[in-house]
């Protein structure tokens, strides 16, 4: 975090795993962000970013889409900037789904996988899948504005098992 007053800032969300073996379908992993206004923060997501877009105010952006997962280092990133977001936005979730064109597939079932957020050069959690490897999407973290406007990070990882666009609508709702 910038610091205990600050809040957290500025994240990049950076998200990896290994291609399918050569003559399978594709491995497609995506990074879904979600925000929610402050009025309603479990309420319908104001906007989603997501495949290759960004949000409409800049703040969160897609940098890197891949659908293979060839390549080194990450495969996806997504950079949120909370300090840049309008006081109207209470709550982000990040998360990430997996593409079901090729036949159900779940975290446990590609190699590999994981997730890192950081701020600046700080880790601010990582995480491998493996405590929802039966899962098809997961939540990885959730951010907050306090009482104060500082916006607090919160590991969330929890795992769904649906397709992408109903864990877009499903991942910001109360954790039952």
């Amino acid at each position: 975090m910038s610091s205990l007053n600050k809040g957290v800032g500025k994240v990049e969300v950076a998200l990896r795993w290994d291609p399918s073996p050569s003559g399978a379908p594709s491995h497609d992993l995506d990074i879904v962000a979600a925000t929610y206004s402050a009025d309603d923060p479990y309420g319908e997501p104001v906007y989603l970013v997501h495949f290759d877009r960004r949000s409409p105010d800049g703040t969160i952006i897609l940098n890197r889409d891949s659908r293979t997962g060839l390549g080194f280092g990450n495969d996806e990133v997504m950079t949120v900037e909370l300090e840049r977001l309008a006081p109207s936005f209470g709550r982000v979730v990040v998360g990430v789904a997996i593409q079901q064109s090729g036949g159900r597939r779940t975290f446990g079932d590609i190699a590999n996988t994981g997730v890192r957020i950081t701020e600046g050069y700080t880790e601010l959690a990582r995480h491998d899948f493996s405590a929802v490897s039966g899962a098809t999407a997961a939540t990885v973290a959730e951010f907050t504005r306090n009482g104060s406007g500082a916006w607090e990070f919160r590991e969330d990882v929890r795992g769904f098992d649906t397709d992408p666009d109903s864990f877009a609508r499903r991942m910001g709702a109360v954790p039952a």
